[in-house]
């Protein structure tokens, strides 16, 4: 990207195929501020014009990423914050918002804009909220090339470029998302024994101990345990267990002669029959099925 050019818009042609892939990139750009420099440098139509003095609404998503400089930034939802380098913005359609760098140091900011049911259905599950629009996820190479990535596609208009470059905008989002909860633990006495604990789990699949022995055998209180490892891993210590001796099931089941019945006590079931059902639930098939697919 050249950066001697202080800004860069593109808006996105969408067709009906498109649409039906479930997420669809509508603007990319980048704009550079300096200091003392005017806001915004680009021009926009209707649908997006921007004066940060009144905000906007637009009917969209966008991820705006500032690796420069410091600013504010406000919504209908979050109240008037000051905003540094390495934060990412995520605005919602419907919600307005206005956001703008500080004359003392200006900013470089790029952004991209998108919709669809995919990202919506993320924000209905809460995995993103516009009470918490701001990401403070630091200065990261890796991110601004995925927007140079999104320039690159979009420029050259290729067949099906809209589906490459919505999957670098999930690849953001999931980056953001990854950035986000794990800097929600610091604590690195709490991730150590979560750590412990499943390697104590990965180790024993075959000889499984309970959940409320794990914990006492790491001197840890069993709610306490259960409560930060299912907040940490997103599923409770019996259920990750459980994931585990599938992962095992399928592996038996895969790569060794033993029968389902063998396989079935050689995992701690009562029966085939528990056995069964518990695959079933978990994949769809039967053992015999997921064996006979595999094979």
């Amino acid at each position: 990207m050249n950066k001697q050019q202080t800004d860069l818009l593109r808006y996105l042609t969408i067709g009906n195929t498109d649409e039906e892939w479930g997420i669809v990139v509508t603007t990319v750009g980048y704009q550079f501020i300096p200091p003392g420099g005017n806001y915004p440098l680009s021009r926009h139509p209707e649908d997006y014009n921007f004066r940060p003095q009144t905000g906007r609404i637009l009917n969209e998503y966008q991820l705006v990423y500032i690796t420069k400089g410091s600013g504010y930034f406000s919504s209908q939802s979050c109240k008037l914050q000051r905003i540094q380098s390495g934060t990412m913005i995520l605005l919602f359609p419907g919600e307005w918002h206005s956001y703008y760098p500080d004359r003392e140091t200006g900013w470089d900011e790029y952004w991209v804009g998108f919709r669809g049911i995919h990202i919506d259905r993320r924000v209905e599950k809460r995995f993103f909220s516009k009470e918490e629009p701001l990401y403070g996820i630091g200065l990261s190479a890796t991110i601004v090339s995925l927007y140079d990535d999104i320039l690159k596609f979009a420029s050259l208009e290729k067949s099906g470029y809209q589906q490459m470059i919505s999957g670098i905008v999930l690849h953001i989002l999931s980056s953001v998302f990854y950035k986000k909860r794990n800097k929600a633990f610091t604590n690195n006495y709490v991730i150590d024994k979560i750590n412990e604990a499943r390697i104590l789990m990965k180790e024993n699949i075959e000889y499984p101990q309970s959940p409320e022995k794990i914990a006492a055998h790491l001197g840890l209180g069993y709610s306490w345990f259960r409560r930060m490892f299912k907040e940490y891993t997103g599923v409770s210590p019996t259920q990750y267990q459980l994931q585990l001796k599938l992962m095992r099931a399928k592996e038996l089941l895969t790569a060794s002669s033993l029968n389902i019945s063998e396989i079935a006590y050689r995992l701690k079931f009562e029966n085939t029959g528990q056995f069964s059902t518990f695959f079933r639930k978990k994949e769809g098939v039967t053992p015999s099925q997921f064996r006979e697919r595999a094979h």
